[in-house]
């Protein structure tokens, strides 16, 4: 790790990322329905410096049980790149991060409307590659079941490969729009792609030309060892949950050190975890804020929570008060069903313990505390070789990020862990990181 300071994403979920935050009264809780809501937070966001703002998006309602989703906020929001598209048009720096699974598009899709987003933005895109984990998902798509786990990532290996290609079938110079010759483009400026693959079959090349950055920025969210390979060879920044400091520093090492096999060197990737902080100016005002979220929240949408975070596997039969059972290997989200055995097994905490333990941060690292107690364990995470920044959490939406930029980015910025302000243009020249080799240009 060569870089002095962070990088930071604001991460923004509807009304915030504590599953009660819609009913608390420092939320906007029609913010995923609302778009002047979303230009403040990222006009917010984007006064303070944050490298991105990172949309989280799936297929459908994941929750089985629809009783917990008439409780939450999260059963309507946006489709994400339209709403960047819209954000855009407000802001002029902040990158813009958008999720889209390989499960249930086409890459050709993908490739147009990243590159489109690229363009409306002026070099500020970037995609998050995940695989849909549920079988909610697969129902709005024709399936019971979703595929294997392996084969979702075989796929997606294809999928990713198809958009990196169809994105490089226009040079960087191809558009001449010369009036006088009639030329609008070099006759050799662009071509097909003819891809032939297990998956799919894309002739190409993309209706748009090259887009600023050269290429949209890649994310990936998966850690799982198919993930972690995925996002070696393609990624340029990497979201992930780790609990502990010792998780976090051995997920870092080994994602970086698969990178050579592909021929990239560490620093062409950030690996940016997800943090929920609750901030007060003391303690005691961070950890009152944080227990009157937790005393907001349903049971009944507090263990559906649980059992999406394990896989899907009903709970109700159990005693809420007992041990965390044993239960199969999930085929939907395998890092994040460990993660939450092992959070459960460590603190010893029954099912009720364990979903209000995640209810906020749904198994990424929890701080709460003051400034000082925050950055001292970012810091710590950074300086260990943990982290290369972090994608801020707020419990509530505009309430905790408000916090955050008050409280702790003075902090940060302090010790010199934090950018006073922009230095690029792009997404990518906000994090300082490379494309895979041999796709677009590094802008």
């Amino acid at each position: 790790m060569t870089q002095s300071t962070l990088s930071l994403g604001a991460f923004f979920y509807a009304t915030g990322h504590h599953i009660a935050g819609w009913r608390h009264p420092s939320s906007e809780a029609d913010g995923g329905i609302t778009l002047s809501r979303y230009v403040g937070w990222a006009q917010k966001a984007e006064a303070a410096k944050f490298d991105l703002v990172f949309l989280e998006d799936g297929t459908g309602i994941r929750d089985t049980n629809l009783r917990s989703s008439e409780r939450t906020a999260r059963s309507t929001h946006f489709e994400p790149v339209t709403l960047l598209s819209a954000l855009a048009a407000v802001t002029r720096r902040i990158g813009l991060v958008a999720t889209t699974s390989t499960s249930f598009n086409e890459p050709y899709n993908v490739a147009r409307r990243f590159a489109s987003l690229d363009h409306l933005s002026g070099g500020r895109a970037g995609w998050n590659l995940v695989t849909s984990a549920t079988d909610a998902e697969a129902a709005n798509f024709g399936n019971d079941r979703i595929a294997q786990h392996a084969d979702r990532y075989e796929r997606a290996e294809e999928f990713v490969d198809v958009v990196l290609g169809l994105w490089n079938t226009w040079d960087d110079d191809a558009v001449l729009i010369d009036r006088a010759s009639g030329q609008f483009s070099k006759p050799d400026g662009f071509r097909p792609l003819d891809h032939r693959g297990k998956h799919f079959e894309v002739r190409g090349p993309l209706n748009i030309s090259r887009s600023p950055q050269g290429q949209p920025v890649l994310v990936q969210a998966g850690s799982s060892g198919p993930g972690k390979d995925l996002a070696a060879r393609t990624a340029e920044i990497v979201f992930t949950a780790n609990q502990t400091l010792d998780e976090a520093v051995a997920f870092y090492g080994d994602l970086k050190a698969r990178m050579a096999g592909f021929g990239r060197a560490p620093d062409d990737l950030k690996v940016m975890p997800g943090l929920f902080p609750v901030v007060g100016r003391t303690e005691a005002e961070a950890r009152a804020k944080f227990e009157d979220l937790q005393d907001l929240i349903d049971p009944v949408v507090g263990l559906a929570l649980l059992e999406r975070m394990i896989g899907g596997f009903d709970l109700s039969g159990f005693d809420p008060d007992g041990p965390v059972p044993e239960l199969p290997e999930a085929n939907g989200a395998k890092s994040r069903q460990q993660l939450m055995f092992d959070l459960a097994r460590r603190e010893g905490l029954s099912l009720r313990q364990l979903y209000l333990r995640i209810a906020g941060a749904r198994g990424h690292s929890q701080i709460v505390g003051t400034p000082a107690q925050i950055v001292d364990e970012m810091e710590a995470r950074f300086r260990a070789g943990g982290a290369d920044g972090f994608n801020i959490m707020p419990a509530t939406l505009p309430g905790g990020l408000d916090d955050f930029i008050e409280l702790v980015l003075p902090e940060l910025r302090r010790r010199g862990l934090f950018r006073e302000d922009y230095e690029g243009r792009t997404l990518r020249g906000h994090l300082g990181s490379r494309p895979p080799p041999g796709f677009g240009t590094d802008r």
